[in-house]
Parts: C-alpha cells; sequence; structure tokens
C-alpha cells in the first residue's frame, strides 16, 4: 500500500461499483480505501461477542470464587484456595483455552469444516457453563463436588473456546471474496480504489471492537457477584452465549466456508519432524529426498510456504513474554485489589477499564493517529506497533509494581495486607482501589497495538494455504505465556509481589527492545 494512501472509516459505507475490476497504472494514484462488510461477517462478530462475554464474564469473578473462602470477612469468594492456587489455576486454564486451538484447526482443516468446528465448540462450551453455574450451586453443600465440578467446566469451556477462537477470525475474513483490487465511484463521485487488504485490515479491527465490547461483561458480572452471589453471576454469560449459539444455527447456511481438506497442520508437523532429523534442514523435506521408500503428500511449493512462514513466525517468539505480563489484569491484578480500599465497589469491577480503553482508543488510532503517519509518509507498520504495545505492556507491570509498594508501605498490616494475625484479615491496606487504574488502561493500549498487529500480521501474510497453522502457531503463544506466569507463581505471596510485577514486565520490555532492533519482523516477500 502506498505510504501517501488514505484509511477509511473503521464501518465504511457500500457505494456504487464501476465495472472495472482491475487498477490501471494512471490510475494508481487513487486513494485506496476499504470495502463495506457482508452481512455474514457482521453475524460472526455477533457471535464471537457472545463468546466473549461469556469467557469474560467467568473470567472476572473467577479469582474471587476460587481465591476467597465463603467467610471472607472481606471480599466473599468460593473455593478458598488462596492467591497462589487460584492463579495457578487461572493461568492453568489460559493454557488449557490456548493449547486447544491447534487440535481444533487440524479438525476443521481434515475433517468437518470452519462452521461445523464452531458449532459443535459451541455445543461443548454451553455446556461447561452449564457445570460451572451448578458447581456454584453445590458449593453450599459440598465444597469437594464443587471443585469438581468447576475443574470439570473449565476444561470445557477451554475445548469450547479453543474451537471457536482458532476458527472464528479466518472464517470472517472468508466473507470478504472479492478481487484484490477494484476500482470504484462513490456516492460523491470520486473514484477510488477499493482494497481487499485494507477491508481485511478493517474486519479485524472491527472485531477487536466488538470482542472488547463483550469484555464489558467482567464488569457486570462482577457487581451482580458482589449482590447476587456467584451463580447469578455465572448464569448471565450462559445465557448470553447460548444466544450467540442459537444465532448461529439459525444462520449457518449464510456463510462462505471452506471445504475440509487434508490438514496443512499435520503435514506442516510431519515436515518439520523430517527437517530435525537432518539438522533442521527443510529442504530435505521435499518430495524424492527423503526415504525414497517413503511418499510425502506434498509437492515443492508447500516445502517453500514452510520455509517462509518460518521466518516470519520468528517475530511471535517474542509473544509469550507479552501475554504472561498482560494476563495479569484477570487474575493478579484482582487479588491485589481486594488488599486495597474498594469504597464499595467489587475488587474485581476495574477489569472493565480495560475494555473501555480499548474502546475508546482503537477508533482514535483507526481513523487518526495511523491514517496521519500514512500522510506524512510514515505509516505505522507491524514492528511500529507490536514495538509499542510491549513497551505499554512493560510499563503496566511497572506501575503495578509501584501499586504494590505503595500497598506494603500503607497500614495498617505493611507487607502482609489482610493476614489473618493483622485485625482478623477484615481491614485492607489504606490505598484506594483507583490507584490501579493507569495500569488497566496501559494493558489494554498495549492490547489494541501488539494484540490487533499480531492476529492481523498472523492471518494476512500466511501463505493461503496455511493461514490455519500459522493462526494456530500464533494462539499456541498466549498458552506458553501462561506457562510463564505460572513459572513466577513462587513470587505471588507477600511480601515477594513487587518482584513479581517487575519480573513480568522485563519480559515484554526486552521483546520490544528486540523486535525494534532486529529484523525479525522483515516481510518475508
Amino acid at each position: 500500500m502506498p505510504a501517501t494512501s488514505e484509511r477509511t472509516r473503521l464501518l465504511p459505507e457500500r457505494d456504487e461499483v464501476e465495472p472495472a475490476s482491475v487498477v490501471r497504472e494512471s490510475e494508481a494514484h487513487l486513494r485506496r480505501v476499504a470495502d463495506s462488510f457482508p452481512r455474514s461477517v457482521w453475524l460472526i462478530a455477533t457471535i464471537e461477542f457472545c463468546e466473549r462475554f461469556a469467557y469474560f464474564g467467568i473470567v472476572g469473578p473467577m479469582q474471587n470464587y476460587m481465591q476467597n473462602a465463603m467467610d471472607d470477612p472481606l471480599h466473599p469468594g468460593g473455593i478458598g484456595l488462596g492467591q497462589a492456587q487460584a492463579t495457578m489455576i487461572n493461568q492453568g486454564f489460559l493454557l488449557w483455552c490456548f493449547l486447544t486451538p491447534s487440535i481444533s484447526a487440524v479438525v476443521a482443516d481434515q475433517y468437518i469444516g470452519r462452521l461445523k468446528t464452531i458449532m459443535y465448540s459451541s455445543a461443548i462450551y454451553s455446556c461447561g457453563l452449564v457445570v460451572l453455574c451448578l458447581s456454584s450451586i453445590s458449593l453450599a453443600y459440598d465444597i469437594i463436588l464443587s471443585r469438581l465440578a468447576l475443574l470439570l467446566a473449565l476444561v470445557l469451556i477451554g475445548i469450547g473456546t479453543g474451537g471457536i477462537k482458532t476458527n472464528v477470525s479466518s472464517l470472517i475474513a472468508e466473507q470478504i471474496t472479492g478481487p484484490s483490487e477494484t476500482i470504484r465511484v462513490t456516492k460523491y463521485g470520486e473514484k477510488v480504489v477499493v482494497d481487499r487488504d485494507l477491508t481485511i485490515q478493517s474486519i479485524f479491527s472491527m472485531f477487536f471492537l466488538f470482542i472488547n465490547v463483550g469484555s464489558f461483561a467482567a464488569a457486570a458480572c462482577t457487581a451482580i457477584e458482589q449482590r447476587y452471589g456467584f451463580t447469578m453471576a455465572f448464569a448471565l454469560p450462559t445465557v448470553i452465549f447460548i444466544t450467540g449459539f442459537t444465532i448461529l444455527l439459525i444462520s449457518k447456511d449464510g456463510y462462505i466456508s471452506r471445504a475440509p481438506e487434508s490438514s496443512v497442520i499435520l503435514h506442516a508437523c510431519r515436515a518439520f519432524w523430517i527437517a530435525i532429523r537432518h539438522g533442521g534442514n527443510l529442504d530435505y523435506a521435499r518430495p524424492g529426498t527423503e526415504d525414497s521408500a517413503q511418499r510425502v503428500p506434498w509437492d515443492n511449493s508447500f516445502v517453500d510456504d514452510l520455509k517462509r512462514i518460518s521466518s516470519a513466525c520468528k517475530v511471535f517468539l517474542l509473544y509469550p513474554f507479552y501475554w504472561a505480563a498482560c494476563t495479569q489484569f484477570a487474575t493478579n491484578f484482582v487479588s491485589q485489589a481486594s488488599t486495597m480500599e474498594t469504597h464499595g465497589i467489587p475488587n474485581d469491577i476495574l477489569v472493565f477499564l480495560d475494555p473501555v480503553t480499548a474502546i475508546i482508543l482503537l477508533p482514535i488510532l483507526d481513523r487518526i493517529v495511523f491514517p496521519y503517519f500514512e500522510r506524512i509518509g510514515k505509516p505505522v507498520d507491524y514492528v511500529h506497533r507490536m514495538t509499542a504495545g510491549f513497551m505499554f505492556c512493560g510499563a503496566a507491570m511497572l506501575y503495578a509494581a509501584f501499586v504494590q509498594w505503595e500497598i506494603y508501605a500503607a497500614p495498617p498490616c505493611y507487607n502482609h495486607p489482610r493476614a489473618r494475625d493483622c485485625v482478623g484479615g477484615s481491614v485492607p491496606n489504606q490505598v484506594s482501589i483507583y490507584v490501579q487504574a493507569p495500569a488497566y488502561m496501559l494493558i489494554a493500549t498495549s492490547e489494541i497495538l501488539a494484540a490487533v498487529a499480531g492476529i492481523e500480521y498472523a492471518y494476512t501474510k500466511a501463505p493461503a494455504s496455511m493461514k490455519s497453522l500459522v493462526m494456530a502457531v500464533y494462539l499456541t503463544t498466549t498458552s506458553v505465556g501462561a506457562l510463564l506466569a505460572v513459572a513466577v507463581s513462587p513470587l505471588t505471596v507477600d511480601p515477594k509481589l513487587v518482584w513479581m510485577y517487575i519480573t513480568l514486565s522485563m519480559g515484554p520490555l526486552m521483546a520490544g527492545v528486540t523486535i525494534w532492533s532486529a529484523p525479525i519482523a522483515a516481510p518475508w516477500w
């Protein structure tokens, strides 16, 4: 895309299409715009909204539910596992949610297709949400049964969200089937170039916007948790998700979906195994170069594509450090807030600042900031957005470390806030919960930049035959990030929490410096 081109609004209107479909050299100077979205794009985005509402609706109250006991004098919970164990289970759940996409991608590509995979995954997801509601009901009768039901619910929800996550972003992009460039005359008489890549970029921006609107569930469900208890808090996302599932079933015949083929992921795993056996050289996976008695079901172009994505996916090696820090907003941030003065609001309600910040900043960046840099000949590319996102994430962790230091310096319990031997654990340290707000806002800013750039990079830069593979690799980075977060769990106890946040900040900050200074994110074409 030329540096002088302008991006259009996030939600462009449909205009009159000119019969020409090829951009001639004399028309290369025309303004490039994104196309409007077909109905199926909006339906898929709505379904994703319902899924994200359900996910964040249960994640919001989950830390309190698992960490605090029912008789907690300040923030009543459920299971009573304590901060360290609750955080480990939450991170384990996150790891599971981002391991299942790879399995689901194989199922979708080779057996039943993306749409059916999403449908079956939604059914499993629904069952998991119902079991979660039942776990909170059984809590009053048998805490052991409640814990078992909770674990079963998390397993089912992880399978469901993995099946949806790995396929829905590709499915929504597949709804755009037009040529890469088309000449169009707008209703104002201006001749423009409709750019398919810009349309995909606008779709992913809108998609991320819907995800963040769905994230408001965390605020709604934490408020319900405080007033009506965990059963009602989990029931709301269950109802919303089943509504989205119903929309999917009713509209299932209106989507464009590729038929299942042989799984590129399985073939890629086999090709990489051949390469590993020969010192990492993928050329040994070419037809005729391995054991002559063993035939491989791919051609030389498949190996060429694998070599290209191997080079390009190096950038994803940095994302686990980002996710290890970024995911703290739903776990240790909530625990931190429980030791602060909440002024009558739920200690886990500030999670809503994440989607609010994203919803406000995303249109500003998309319609004002990025177009401005493009007009002055300095377009904001993937490297810029990823670098800035990593830096904002590292800054969020450093600020959280500062907040924790403030908590440890405050009475009455100082570096052991809400300890049972300090006023019975019923009095928080004298630091306002609102001091946390900048940390949530920094995390949200980082997601707008790094998370959107990552998923857009994964889809648009992958060869057509390997989009599922590259998307699965990108999603797997979150699982690795969860493992890194679990690795620092020994620091999730007082008075070591300051060092936990400082440790987590180092990863994204160093990743930001690396991606800016090293050529790993250079285009592969």
